[in-house]
């Protein structure tokens, strides 16, 4: 439903902009019709531009995505390795969009029939005004508009945008006197020097295509009461009689019917009680003052600017998702060992992976913390992606990303639930540095150190800063206490903030019996010592900490479909 949601979106802030609006015209006097009009007409108008496209000006140009190649995965030896970067909080989750594909054909449907009828009215009223016009005569009235006159009942009006002419009902001449006469024909010609036939009919076009929003009509009565006192003020301002122009005006709509067009401008309209009133009192328009020119003028330019600066600042805050130059996705055969790894120069290699560990790689949680349909997570899959250009692993993680949403369609939504959990904290017995825990006293990654590929016993050692699980053992070189609470909750399942308040880097070294789940060990790999410690006891005797059970909030991913589309 993204498009209702943003036409939802449009309308909000469009009748947001009539309002202000109309409360912009509360503080200007009777006699600043003109003014008024043109307030209501910029309402008007910003139902046909819509605010996206204001911010999309202050966006740069997007670029261009790379298409996926289809690629073969290269024959990889086995192994159980994790992705080695801690995980981030920071990722942005994408909006999900449900399939409602009957809604917008209903919705359309309703405004379909609206929009119909609305211009079938328009265009009966349009056959009726163009009648009168080719049975008109010209008349001998001296005059900057061509005047012609039609039999019929319609009161004077004028037609045409371009070369309008003031058309005349037979025999209005007969009844008016020379003055009133006058004073009309001083309307009408005001009436095409301000092209109101134009405005009104940009506002016909605004009522047909958003008929079901109130606020259009609204604006509509606004834009004919302004429209008519703004030629009243022009007239009376030109040094019209008033008492002469009011007595036209009253007998023009005693004799003849309003025109059945917005866009053909009469003389009626609007209040006439109140007209008659201020053309009665005299009211003869002024210019506005100048802090009134500039406080319109700041209003306009914020109204056009607000939106513009709110787009830049948008697509600074959210840069186009990055996309893997090539990548290959593909279910795995049975019986093949799960590995998953990053590539050398930017890439994510994996086999035999559920797509459940693909989200939870994607979007930097733990597998306990992703629900939906278990058979659909659990299927496996093999997937080889590389990067166009060597990238780190949050570059990595948005890429497979837009992988996931591209292959498979992902459709979910994120949700806070009460969950078990487990706190981090420092024991109360034992050592106060213990050798597991050793911390470093170079500093963190970004103090330059000499390379240090494996420890003494030949054990390869992660990358500086990094934190890793293998097969009974959790090891990193120069890490933060946060990193290993992050493996910790990928080994157990729960979520295990870190209480310790230890903002120290160290050498992290952690050895236990792995829980049978596991599966057997991976080739090369010794059999654990089945009297060997948990891995409970494993921390708090080797690394002098110790996790407590309980319950937290925890954020969690709800998925709603998913469905695999082949390379």
């Amino acid at each position: 439903m993204q498009v209702i949601g943003e036409l939802s979106n449009h309308l909000w802030q469009s009748t947001l902009f009539a309002c202000a609006a109309g409360l912009v015209t509360v503080p200007l006097r009777a006699n600043q019709a003109r003014v008024r009009y043109w307030l209501w007409f910029s309402a008007s108008c910003k139902f046909l531009v819509p605010f996206a496209l204001l911010m999309s000006m202050g966006a740069p140009l997007p670029r261009a995505p790379a298409t996926p190649k289809i690629v073969t995965a290269p024959a990889v030896a086995s192994a159980i390795i994790e992705i080695s970067q801690p995980f981030s909080d920071t990722l942005p989750l994408p909006s999900t969009r449900g399939s409602h594909d009957a809604a917008l054909i209903v919705i359309f449907g309703i405004w379909s029939c609206g929009f119909v009828g609305i211009a079938v009215i328009r265009f009966r009223g349009w056959l009726h005004v163009r009648a009168a016009v080719r049975c008109s005569t010209a008349m001998d009235i001296s005059s900057t508009v061509e005047v012609r006159s039609s039999a019929g009942l319609i009161e004077p009006g004028v037609v045409g945008f371009w070369r309008p002419i003031l058309l005349l009902p037979a025999g209005l001449i007969e009844r008016l006197t020379t003055r009133q006469l006058e004073a009309v024909l001083a309307h009408e010609v005001c009436h095409v020097q301000r092209r109101d036939n134009l405005t009104s009919l940009i506002h016909m076009i605004v009522e047909a295509l958003f008929w079901f929003h109130p606020i259009t009509w609204w604006i509509g009565a606004r834009l004919i009461e302004e429209r008519e006192r703004a030629c009243d003020e022009a007239v009376l301002s030109r040094g019209g009689e008033p008492h002469d122009y009011a007595e036209a005006i009253l007998n023009v709509c005693k004799l003849y019917v309003e025109s059945p067009l917005q866009c053909i401008s009469g003389i009626a309209g609007s209040n006439l009680k109140r007209r008659i009133q201020e053309i009665m009192a005299g009211r003869i328009g002024r210019d506005l003052q100048a802090s009134k020119k500039i406080a319109l003028a700041m209003l306009g330019v914020a109204a056009l600017a607000a939106p513009i600066i709110v787009g830049s600042v948008r697509a600074q805050s959210t840069a186009p998702r990055p996309e893997f130059e090539v990548a290959s996705v593909k279910p795995s055969a049975p019986n093949t060992r799960f590995m998953i790894r990053t590539l050398p120069g930017g890439g994510i290699f994996g086999t035999y992976v559920p797509l459940k560990r693909l989200i939870a790689t994607a979007y930097s949680i733990t597998d306990f913390q992703i629900f939906g349909n278990s058979k659909l997570l659990g299927e496996q899959y093999d997937l080889t992606a590389r990067a166009p250009h060597p990238t780190d692993l949050p570059q990595l993680r948005l890429m497979l990303q837009s992988l996931l949403e591209e292959r498979f369609n992902l459709k979910f939504h994120r949700e806070t639930r009460d969950l078990p959990i487990y706190s981090l904290v420092v024991a109360k017995k034992g050592p106060a540095e213990p050798s597991g825990l050793e911390k470093n006293p170079g500093g963190d990654c970004s103090v330059a150190v000499t390379p240090q590929d494996s420890a003494p016993d030949g054990k390869r050692l992660p990358a500086c800063g990094n934190m890793n699980i293998g097969y009974g053992r959790i090891f990193g070189r120069r890490a933060r206490i946060s990193q290993l609470a992050d493996r910790l909750s990928t080994l157990l399942g729960r979520t295990v903030l870190d209480k310790t308040d230890l903002a120290g880097i160290y050498n992290v070294e952690l050895t236990f019996t792995p829980d049978p789940t596991m599966g057997e060990p991976p080739p090369g790999v010794p059999a654990p010592d089945p009297l060997g410690p948990s891995i409970f006891e494993a921390i708090q005797q080797q690394l002098g900490l110790r996790l407590q059970a309980g319950r937290g909030p925890v954020e969690v991913i709800v998925i709603e479909s998913a469905h695999f589309f082949p390379n």
